[in-house]
C-alpha cells in the first residue's frame, strides 16, 4: 500500500510539472500570438504563413507575362544549377564549369559558401563551396564576381525589385526611376515591363557569362522541357536568355522555406517551436522592433535602409571587382543617383541564416549573435555613412544578454527549415557535375 501511495504521488508530481509547463507555454504563445497580431498588417496570423511550393496560384508578385507552373519551376530547377549554360567564359579553360549555383549553394541555404561569390574565372569547391578560390589563369579583375554579399535565392516571390539596390524590374519600388534606366545597358531591360525576377535573370544571364539557344538546349537534353514550358512562344523564340531567365524566375518562387518551425507554429503546431524560440520571437515583434522593417512573410520588405555597415572592399578578405569607386557602396543610391537613397539597402529576407557565415551587404559580421549586437548597439561601424542617411528605426534596442540570446536562438533555428536541400536536383540533363564542373571542384565533390 505504501508502495502504491508514493507511486501516486510522483505521478501526481509529473501531472503537476507537465501542467504547469504546458501553462507557460499556452501563456507565451498567447503573448505571441498578440504581438503578431498587432504587427500585422492584415491583423491576422495568416499574413506570415507561405504557401506551399506547389501552390502556384498563391505565390505572390508573379510577372504576368510569366505565371508560375510545374514545368516551367522544374525547367528553371535544372537550368540553375546546369553548368553547360557556361559557354562563354573569359577563357576557355572555364568553359561549362561554372552555373548560376556556384554563388547560390543549396547547402548554404543558396548563398555563397565564401565570402564573394565568384563563378566564370573560380575552381574548387569544398563541402559548401568555401574553397571555392581563383583560378591561377585569370586576373583578379577579370574573374566574374560578385561586389557585395550575394542574396540567399530563397522566399523570392516576396521580392519585387532585385539585388541589394533593387535596380531591376520595372514595377514596384522603380517606379518614377525611369530617368536612370539608360544610364546603363543593362538596366535598359526594365523599359520591357518585367517583374524583378525576370529582369534580373536577364541580365544575369549576360554578366555571367552564359547563354542559350536552340543548339545548346538540344545538346543538353532541354529542348523538350522548354517545349513543355513555353508552348505559347513560336520555336524561334522559345530557347533563348529570356525564356532561360523565366524558367529560373518561375523556380525561384518555389523555393520557400515553409517547413521552417515558425512557419508550422503559425499553421497550429504550438509544439513546433522551443520556449526560448518562442521568446524571441516576442522581442522579434515587440522590444526589439525587428518588425519594423522585417514584416512579410518572408521577413524582408521592399524598402531601402542604411545602418551604416562596412562594404565589402572594406572587409579583411581577399575581394575581387570592387574597391572605393564601386557604386555598390552607396546601394539604393548607387542605381538612383538620388541624395535621399544614398547608402540604403534593400531590407533582406531572415529565413534559413543560420550556417551562411558571413552577414550584411559587406560580409562585416560572422554570426548572428553578432548581428544582434550590432542592432542592440544602435551605432555605425561605417564612418564614411553620414550620419543624416541613417535610418531613425537604427538606435539602441537594450536588449539584455539573455534577451539577445533569445532572439538568436529565434533567428538562428525558429526561422530555420532544415530541408532547404529538397529544392536541389539529384542531376541535371547533361549529366555535367555541379554547381560546379571544374576537375577541382569534381575532387572535392566526389563527381567524377
Amino acid at each position: 500500500m505504501k508502495k502504491i501511495a508514493i507511486t501516486l504521488l510522483v505521478v501526481g508530481a509529473t501531472i503537476a510539472l507537465s501542467c504547469k509547463k504546458d501553462k507557460v507555454t499556452t501563456d507565451l504563445d498567447q503573448e505571441l500570438t498578440t504581438s503578431l497580431t498587432a504587427s500585422s498588417p492584415t491583423g491576422s496570423l495568416g499574413h506570415y504563413i507561405m504557401p506551399a511550393s506547389d501552390d502556384y496560384a498563391n505565390l505572390p508578385n508573379q510577372d504576368a507575362k510569366n505565371p508560375v507552373t510545374a514545368a516551367k519551376a522544374e525547367l528553371g530547377k535544372l537550368l540553375f544549377f546546369e553548368t553547360g549554360l557556361g559557354v562563354h567564359p573569359k577563357y576557355a579553360v572555364s568553359k561549362e564549369t561554372y552555373s548560376c549555383s556556384s554563388c547560390h549553394v543549396p547547402s548554404m541555404s543558396f548563398t555563397a559558401g565564401r565570402f564573394q561569390g565568384v563563378a566564370d574565372g573560380a575552381i574548387g569547391f569544398g563541402d559548401h563551396g568555401e574553397a571555392r578560390v581563383k583560378n591561377p589563369a585569370y586576373g583578379g579583375s577579370e574573374v566574374d564576381a560578385q561586389g557585395a554579399r550575394p542574396l540567399p535565392t530563397i522566399n523570392l516571390t516576396y521580392v519585387t525589385n532585385a539585388l541589394w539596390a533593387g535596380g531591376f524590374g520595372s514595377f514596384g519600388t522603380n517606379v518614377g526611376t525611369e530617368d536612370v534606366w539608360n544610364q546603363d545597358t543593362l538596366l535598359a531591360i526594365n523599359h520591357k515591363g518585367f517583374e524583378g525576377l525576370e529582369a534580373n535573370n536577364q541580365r544575369a544571364l549576360v554578366v555571367h557569362r552564359q547563354f542559350m539557344d536552340r543548339q545548346i538546349a538540344d545538346s543538353l537534353g532541354y529542348k523538350s522541357m522548354f517545349d513543355e514550358a513555353f508552348p505559347e512562344i513560336p520555336e524561334n523564340e522559345r530557347y533563348t536568355i529570356k525564356t532561360t531567365a523565366f524558367a529560373i524566375a518561375a523556380y525561384f518562387r518555389t523555393i520557400l522555406t515553409n517547413q521552417a518551425p515558425f512557419q508550422n507554429w503559425l499553421k497550429g503546431d504550438e509544439a513546433a517551436m522551443t520556449e526560448q524560440q518562442k521568446r524571441g520571437a516576442v522581442l522579434f515583434f515587440t522590444k526589439a522592433g525587428c518588425y519594423n522593417c522585417h514584416n512579410s512573410a518572408s521577413l524582408n520588405a521592399m524598402r531601402y535602409e542604411a545602418i551604416g555597415v562596412n562594404n565589402l572592399f572594406q572587409s579583411p578578405y581577399d575581394v575581387f571587382r570592387t574597391d572605393v569607386y564601386d557604386l555598390r557602396n552607396f546601394g539604393r543610391g548607387g542605381f538612383t543617383k538620388r541624395e535621399e537613397d544614398m547608402f540604403k539597402y534593400k531590407v533582406p529576407q531572415l529565413y534559413n541564416l543560420k550556417h551562411v557565415g558571413f552577414y550584411f551587404h559587406g560580409a562585416s559580421k560572422t554570426s548572428l549573435r553578432q548581428v544582434v549586437e550590432y542592432f542592440n548597439a544602435g551605432v555605425p561601424e561605417n564612418t564614411t555613412v553620414p550620419a543624416s542617411q541613417i535610418s531613425s528605426k537604427f538606435r539602441p534596442l537594450g536588449l539584455t544578454e539573455d534577451e539577445m540570446d533569445d532572439l538568436t536562438e529565434f533567428l538562428e533555428n525558429g526561422l530555420y527549415d532544415v530541408n532547404i536541400e529538397r529544392y536541389a536536383p539529384n542531376a541535371v540533363m547533361s549529366g555535367y557535375c555541379f554547381p560546379n564542373n571544374d576537375p577541382q571542384s569534381k575532387r572535392d565533390m566526389g563527381c567524377e
